[in-house]
């Protein structure tokens, strides 16, 4: 198999180089158009924040481009304009991540200007103040959005208060007023370092000098406080069924979030997972569940399920939307999906469909640079190997109806799950 002339990516292909200071660097060459990519991540993200301090991460990542020792907001962002290039920056649980993009010949800058806003931000205060009133609108809007409120009270319901898991990235209206740009200044001298810290590139430059580049702008970096990624606390499994009702008023919809606790991305029986939810509510138009609760029984506006990975046991969910005189039937319906997922192999149909849904998705998740370089940061980041890519669809093609039953069995109980209902009062 191949794309854009070359072979899948792999160990011949990927070039990989740890920095002294333990930046792991990944430089892939395609030189099918002439621009380079540029995605990473450090370990800088809301799982070393307080609970009182709930969006302090995501607060601190997004300041990082409103000003540096070098560079005022301005200077930032015209450096990028000037030569028609893009990088953002954001936090999540676990990580800080990177993305930009630019022409090749302007990799050099690119990566100076990362450097620059991941070692030296100044966190100006006025820039800190704007932002932060930015998010708490944002904020405040999402306070009248059903489908976030149903999902944020099925997270504090699913997920222990002390769980990073509990709380939003983005925090609260109670916690975001309160952070200071002398608090952001600190948790960056907290956190942000090179331990643990991953640079991938893809594009039109060749592979050492794409890390020549990397290393000549981050190589000396230090922080010898940085500290280790906190471990996560314990999630357990529900053992009754633990409802919860959020009334947003003038809403005419409620929406529903209903599940339990998944696979993390490293669990051995994830790929499993991965089809069966995909079985459930996901493949074709979002699988049995959609078929069924929306196509048949016309319950829903939508409805799909979704597994979420990643470092933790993140949830495996169904989410619809549904008239809130049908709320009830609604889940009925879904849980009964779930019955079924849990009671008897899918189909050979299903799996087969499904599987060459997965197998044939591949390529097409290689045809651009952007896909090309998140398919390598997922590779190093758990630690899949650099021929993960060359085995995966041998992988997929190996699972069984018995492995994906046994994946469903292991997660869902269909008589100890959260629901969470937002929607008016009823």
């Amino acid at each position: 198999m191949a794309i854009n002339g070359h072979s899948i990516p792999g160990p011949d292909t990927i070039t990989r180089v740890v920095l002294d200071n333990g930046i792991v660097v990944l430089a892939y060459e395609n030189f099918a158009a002439q621009s380079v990519v540029i995605t990473g991540s450090l370990t800088a993200g809301a799982l070393f924040e307080p609970a009182e301090q709930a969006g302090l991460a995501s607060l601190t990542a997004n300041a990082l481009m409103r000003g540096t020792q070098h560079r005022d907001f301005a200077a930032i962002h015209s450096s990028l304009e000037d030569v028609g290039a893009d990088l953002d920056l954001g936090a999540g649980v676990h990580t800080t991540n990177f993305n930009g993009k630019a022409l090749a010949e302007d990799l050099p800058l690119l990566v100076d200007l990362l450097a620059d806003v991941l070692r030296c931000p100044t966190f100006p205060p006025e820039q800190v103040e704007r932002l932060r009133g930015e998010v708490i609108t944002g904020l405040q809007y999402r306070e009248h959005d059903t489908r976030y409120r149903a999902n944020r009270a099925f997270r504090e319901q699913l997920y222990p208060p002390h769980h990073p898991y509990h709380r939003g990235v983005r925090g609260t209206l109670q916690t975001v007023p309160q952070l200071t740009a002398a608090d952001l200044a600190q948790f960056h001298r907290m956190t942000y370092g090179p331990s643990g810290m991953i640079v991938v590139v893809v594009g039109a430059v060749p592979a050492p000098e794409a890390v020549e580049i990397v290393r000549a702008r981050l190589g000396d970096w230090r922080n010898p406080d940085q500290p280790p990624p906190p471990p996560l606390p314990e999630a357990p499994a529900p053992a009754e069924i633990r409802r919860t009702a959020v009334v947003v008023p003038g809403k005419t919809q409620s929406d529903i979030v209903l599940g339990v606790t998944g696979p993390s991305r490293l669990a051995e029986d994830y790929r499993a997972a991965l089809l069966a939810n995909s079985i459930l509510g996901q493949f074709g138009m979002m699988g049995r569940i959609g078929e069924t609760v929306r196509e048949k029984q016309g319950l829903a506006y939508y409805a799909y399920s979704s597994l979420e990975g990643g470092h933790g046991p993140g949830p495996w969910s169904v989410t619809a939307g549904v008239n809130p005189a049908n709320v009830q039937r609604a889940v009925d319906s879904i849980v009964a999906e779930i019955r079924r997922l849990i009671s008897e192999p899918v189909s050979d149909e299903d799996l087969d469909d499904n599987k060459s849904y997965f197998t044939g998705h591949l390529p097409l998740q290689l045809e651009s640079n952007e896909g090309i370089a998140s398919s390598i940061l997922n590779i190093e980041t758990y630690q899949l190997g650099l021929d993960y890519l060359l085995k995966v669809r041998d992988q997929i093609n190996a699972l069984t109806k018995e492995d994906l039953l046994a994946a469903a069995q292991r997660y869902w109980n269909p008589d100890a799950f959260v629901l969470a209902v937002a929607g008016p009062q009823s």
